[in-house]
């Protein structure tokens, strides 16, 4: 006997009204308290998991979620078997008792039904021998419905989070997730993806029914902030420190990028926010060639010494009565 799965809503803990972010909020904190990588051998925790991850099915999807709502899916994701009221042949049908309405159970005109639609269909045929031997025209119309109860049907998707680091995200990685069955199957991440992006794997979902094939797994990934890289579209900026001597006399400089460390010239006299461009060393274009990428800004920043210098104070000293100017000319207000 197969257990009735519970109203999604409830899994997740949201109520009804709760909007797409707040669903999504509840179920990746859920995810990753119940995730068998951090449950491992608890069965109990592996059985929340799948149960949230099919929850999540339903109320992530606004289509699904709609359907469900207005009861035309259930818990399962499976459409729900209309009821058959008013009896087989009119409002009371043959052997119907005083009193008899739709749902009344056997015997009755009618029938309400609810929950799997082969199990119906069963009653259904099993009433029309009892009533009507199971033939004519109408007992082949039931045969129809029998066999569209019967077609393959697809399995549910299942929706799963994973986090990386962000030059995991620009370069592309290989990571490895566990699946609620605890099936390891290892996920590819594109170069370049992005911060929220989706990833589809054909077929990991859940299993068809009737032979049918299975659903999705749907991977939504989050790229984690890095210490200094930030993302631009396809750029990369970082803002570099330099020292007061390479700003003043130029320098070459070691620069580091989602590739690796690169030389870079800073031009003698640069002043902080002065920007270098590094053409094609960005992520990769979205749509574009493998070889085609953004580019990565440097932002310089004049650094001082951390602890006070006499002999750099002397110096200033020495060079600012004869070099004195002014920065701030356009700064001023009525």
């Amino acid at each position: 006997m197969t257990t009735a799965m519970r109203d999604p809503y409830t899994v997740l803990g949201v109520a009804r009204g709760a909007s797409h972010e707040d669903v999504r909020k509840a179920y990746r904190k859920l995810a990753k308290e119940l995730h068998p990588d951090r449950n491992p051998g608890n069965d109990t925790a592996a059985e929340r998991f799948k149960e949230i991850s099919a929850a999540y099915d339903i109320l992530g999807d606004a289509d699904k979620r709609g359907k469900f709502d207005r009861g035309e899916i259930d818990a399962s994701g499976q459409p729900r078997a209309r009821g058959f009221s008013g009896g087989y042949g009119g409002a009371r049908g043959p052997g119907a008792g005083p009193g008899a309405g739709p749902g009344a159970g056997p015997g009755a005109g009618g029938f309400g039904f609810e929950g799997n639609p082969e199990d119906i269909f069963d009653e259904i045929f099993g009433h029309m021998r009892r009533t009507r031997g199971g033939a004519g025209a109408a007992g082949a119309g039931f045969g129809a419905g029998t066999r569209r109860a019967n077609q393959p049907m697809r399995g549910a998707d299942r929706h799963f989070s994973l986090k990386i680091g962000f030059l995991d995200a620009a370069r592309g990685c290989k990571r490895r997730l566990t699946m609620p069955d605890s099936k390891v199957i290892d996920v590819t991440i594109p170069a370049g993806l992005v911060d929220g992006q989706q990833i589809r794997l054909r077929h990991q979902g859940d299993a068809g029914r009737n032979n049918g094939e299975a659903g999705d797994a749907l991977i939504e990934v989050t790229v984690e902030p890095h210490a200094f890289f930030v993302r631009q579209g396809d750029d990369v900026q970082i803002e570099l420190p330099v020292t007061v001597d390479e700003a003043i006399l130029g320098a070459k400089i070691a620069v580091p990028t989602i590739d690796g460390m690169v030389a870079v010239t800073v031009p003698k006299g640069a002043s902080s926010g002065t920007t270098l461009r590094l053409k094609g060393r960005g992520l990769p274009l979205k749509g574009g060639a493998q070889s085609q990428r953004g580019d990565q800004y440097v932002k310089l920043k004049i650094v001082l010494p951390e602890k006070p210098n006499s002999a750099l104070e002397k110096l200033i000293e020495g060079w600012v009565k004869s070099n004195k100017y002014d920065v701030r000319a356009k700064y001023t207000v009525d």
